[in-house]
């Protein structure tokens, strides 16, 4: 299932479906507050400088997203740099809620002539975690399965805003000679609502879910993207870090937790708090921002510069060593982003630690690209690329 690129109707209709909840879950006043801070730059700010900066300034004066980028792509993503800079995290949250989510999917389905989601999806919700499994055959065994926890700086996001770009994966999956994939993604408790290490905990619970589904973590690849690839790194070191995990069942059948067979991580946030992540002229991530949603994820209760918070400042080769999947970690980044110092100094102290790791560093790439373009492009190549490269991965390691 590929639906069409967003367009200028796909964001009245989310808007229409946005404004009631803002109203609900925060509030008719500031609601109204907030709307009238961002019209200075909706209506002067942001049409002078998308005039300027794309029409009226030199190539080489571009940022290279701009130089890069459609118009529909630069215009939105300016949008959403001046929200992430400026609107406050519970207005945020409502954007990517399910409430706004999931009835705005419905109307792209149904403006590609799609009645009801052609793919299987389900709610799963157990004492521990919540999340959604999405499989081609719910009744068959699946062959292969992404545990996938999104982003959001902790404090936003949902499955059900990937619920899109998860049903397009596993399509891809599907075209790409797997009988039956399965995709779980993990809902896990956002903050101010519960810090480190609920979250932590949830995809624990959920992995054990999801290894108990499959019977064999040679089938299971593990991914997030930003926040959520932060989360995965964070289990990783974890099933590392305990020694009841084993790799096989014990005499009595129970299960025990066992590494996945490779880990996709999209633009990782894998060091919360750096000196190195500064803002750029591409990106829409602002450093202090993200700093301060650090501290939050944190809680007070550990140190942001934890391991087991913030996976970057890891040095123990031998922890990295036990929680690597057997085939590996691909990291896809943009070169632009905020974020690509610190995924950087990583991926090269893997390399020289004989930790196996492959990348790929989109040039003039800006954050989690790759599930941007799907909703932002124009041509069917330029969404997919990003997935691609995704599946190709998944499909040369889990066969």
């Amino acid at each position: 299932m590929i639906l069409g690129p967003v367009s200028y109707l796909d964001c009245a209709v989310f808007c229409a479906f946005l404004a009631p909840q803002l109203i609900i879950h925060v509030g008719f006043f500031k609601t109204v507050f907030v709307g009238l801070q961002c019209l200075p730059f909706l209506l002067f700010k942001l049409p002078y400088q998308f005039i300027r900066e794309r029409y009226l300034v030199g190539y080489k004066r571009q940022s290279p997203f701009v130089q890069k980028a459609s118009p529909f792509e630069d215009f939105v993503i300016r949008c959403v740099r001046y929200a992430f800079a400026n609107i406050p995290p519970n207005v945020g949250r409502v954007f990517f809620s399910k409430q706004v989510a999931l009835p705005f999917l419905r109307f792209r389905l149904l403006r590609h002539g799609y009645f009801r989601t052609p793919v299987h999806w389900q709610e799963y919700n157990d004492k521990r975690f919540k999340g959604i499994w999405i499989v081609k055959d719910p009744i068959a065994k699946p062959d292969v399965c992404v545990f996938y926890a999104h982003g959001g700086g902790f404090s936003m996001g949902s499955p059900y805003f990937y619920l899109e770009f998860l049903l397009t994966w596993l399509s891809l999956l599907s075209d790409s000679g797997y009988q039956n994939p399965a995709i779980f993604a993990l809902d896990y408790t956002l903050v101010p609502d519960a810090s480190f290490p609920t979250q932590l905990e949830e995809a624990i619970a959920g992995y054990e879910h999801v290894l108990s589904t499959m019977q064999d973590p040679n089938r299971i690849c593990v991914s997030g993207d930003s926040a959520g690839a932060t989360i995965v790194l964070s289990l990783l070191l974890h099933l590392a870090n305990m020694s009841r995990h084993v790799e096989k069942m014990d005499n009595s059948g129970t299960w025990k937790l066992a590494k996945p067979s490779m880990a996709v991580l999209i633009s990782p946030w894998v060091t919360l708090v750096s000196t190195k992540h500064q803002n750029t002229k591409s990106d829409y991530l602002d450093a202090g921002n993200l700093h301060h949603y650090a501290r939050q994820y944190a809680g007070g209760k550990v140190s942001v510069d934890d391991p087991l918070l913030s996976p970057g400042n890891c040095r123990d080769v031998s922890w990295w060593k036990g929680a690597a999947p057997s085939k590996g970690i691909y990291v896809a980044y943009g070169a632009e982003e905020v974020f690509a110092p610190e995924v950087e100094d990583l991926i090269k102290f893997w390399e020289v630690n004989d930790i196996k790791v492959h990348s790929r560093e989109e040039k003039g790439g800006i954050h989690a690209w790759p599930v941007a373009c799907l909703f932002l492009s124009s041509s069917l190549g330029d969404r997919q690329k990003g997935l691609k490269s995704l599946v190709q991965e998944v499909r040369d390691n889990i066969y």
